[in-house]
């Protein structure tokens, strides 16, 4: 197993991407603490994952205090760790730029980039030196599409955040990565197929999407996984400042 003994925290854990970077850490041996705004939904995918090695702690991204909490946690639990998958985000509305929402607008950058930097600031000090940062980010972080520019723009900047995080934290062997998922099967992306084309059924929007794919169909959340696994695990101690697209040959 390549992350037996490891110890690993997962923001966004409550999400599809975020619950199945858990079972599959949990698969290769890691324990994981899951980290979610979403209490309910964060309590039932630790049931659902059934493993005494996965803890929750409920906490918003966005907020200081509430990062700190986690990795206080964290540190409680493990002493240090040896992963981190900084995963959290949202989507946020879609719009033309002309009429897209200021608010909206905040709240994407608060969840997408604070949290990101939030998490970057706090966590890597409690990490074992050679570890590994993982930082979600998307096709969106390396193209645009037109009414989303909020999450088009949180997605660019993370990457931004992760090249200069992964000249920090060298010096201490830590790489950080960011993975770029394209068109995954999700509960995300059905949101956002649904503002997009409204009273279309969900394996028709899902289809189309597919159809835009060089290899013909969308991506399951486990083959973002087996990437961040890939990521966390000592096969890719040489990989760090990197962008890891995942997509289907959407952006060939």
């Amino acid at each position: 197993m390549k992350l037996s003994g490891k110890k690993a925290v997962i923001t966004g854990g409550a999400g599809n991407i975020g619950y199945a970077a858990a079972e599959r850490f949990l698969a290769e041996g890691a324990q994981v603490l899951l980290v979610d705004r979403d209490e309910l939904a964060l309590h039932e995918a630790v049931e659902a994952l059934a493993s005494g090695q996965v803890t929750a702690w409920a906490a918003d991204v966005t907020s200081s205090a509430s990062v700190q909490e986690y990795v206080q946690e964290a540190a409680r639990l493990f002493g240090k760790v040896d992963i981190f998958f900084n995963n959290a985000g949202i989507e946020g509305p879609s719009a033309r730029i002309e009429s897209f929402p200021e608010d909206g607008f905040d709240q994407v950058m608060a969840v997408n980039v604070k949290g990101v930097f939030l998490g970057m600031k706090y966590l890597p000090p409690i990490m074992n030196d050679g570890g590994s940062v993982i930082i979600s980010s998307s096709i969106a972080g390396l193209m645009g599409s037109g009414g989303f520019v909020a999450y088009t723009a949180s997605k660019h900047a993370v990457i931004g955040i992760m090249r200069d995080t992964a000249i920090d934290l060298a010096p201490r062997r830590i790489r950080v990565n960011t993975v770029h998922p394209g068109f995954v099967e999700s509960a995300m992306l059905l949101r956002i197929l649904r503002t997009l084309r409204p009273g279309v059924a969900d394996a028709e929007l899902l289809q189309g999407f597919a159809a835009q794919t060089k290899l013909g169909r969308c991506i399951k959340p486990g083959e973002i996984a087996s990437m961040v696994s890939f990521l966390a695990s000592d096969d890719s101690l040489m990989a760090t400042g990197q962008t890891f697209v995942v997509d289907a040959g959407t952006l060939l």
